[in-house]
């Protein structure tokens, strides 16, 4: 090979691995504002709505599967522009009201700017898929510029999770071609699956309502001193207020 040959394929593989590198720190810098999110409720909170993060970063040799697949222009300034899910991050909820919240969290923060939402939990596809998908943009800031970065994020609970990774595993495993019966069970799995959902979070609001009920009957009942808890007889409340 020649020198001149080998001096534009270095230079190539350099664009290259800066253009991959903006990617991958947008991913840290996405990731780092997420697990933030998840230490403070699980610290400062008593509930944390956010069951776990799932990440990744998509390969070299699949962004140009999808270029070629899309008919994009090969170039890195297509590339930024047409591929949206180069970083992609899965947050897992326990409840479809926790996906929301975690959404709303996050687009709350002021370097972050929403592109596109797909909702399908409440427009969901054909073959029962559901979760919410957003397309955020983040900016890097790299030694001698800022980039902005596009960002996936997928939010759904533990049962859409479930269906959707069984869902991936049957639709490579017949070559994306699934026979009719199993599409349907499919199908009919992810309606029990809304089901689930649906019972969990009515159970989620009835403990919440007991809780709440629970905490007002102990609210005068309980003398907070020097993180102490004392209990109050109600007969001695009682006493103090016939004296008034």
């Amino acid at each position: 090979m020649e020198t001149d040959q080998l001096q534009q394929l270095k230079l190539v593989k350099n664009e290259l691995t800066r253009f991959m590198m903006t990617y991958k720190f947008g991913l840290d810098e996405m990731t780092t504002k997420i697990n933030i999110l998840q230490e403070e409720f699980e610290h400062l909170n008593d509930y944390n709505p956010i069951e776990h993060i799932k990440s990744r970063l998509k390969s070299p040799e699949s962004i140009f599967k999808k270029v070629y697949r899309k008919d994009f222009d090969v170039s890195l300034e297509s590339i930024k522009e047409n591929i949206q899910d180069i970083v992609g991050i899965r947050i897992v909820c326990s409840f479809i009201s926790d996906i929301y919240k975690v959404s709303e969290m996050i687009q709350q923060q002021k370097d972050v700017t929403l592109v596109a939402c797909k909702d399908y939990i409440k427009n969901p596809k054909p073959n029962g898929y559901k979760s919410l998908h957003l397309i955020l943009s983040i900016p890097v800031f790299m030694s001698d510029r800022e980039e902005q970065v596009y960002v996936e994020i997928q939010i759904r609970t533990v049962a859409m999770d479930f269906w959707a990774s069984l869902e991936h595993k049957i639709y490579y495993k017949y070559d994306k071609d699934i026979p009719e019966n199993l599409t349907e069970e499919l199908t009919n799995a992810a309606t029990v699956a809304n089901e689930l959902d649906r019972r969990m979070e009515q159970l989620n609001n009835e403990v919440n309502h007991y809780k709440k009920e629970e905490a007002n009957d102990n609210e005068f009942n309980i003398l907070q001193i020097n993180n102490e808890s004392f209990p109050l007889p109600s007969n001695l409340l009682q006493s103090f207020l016939n004296k008034d």
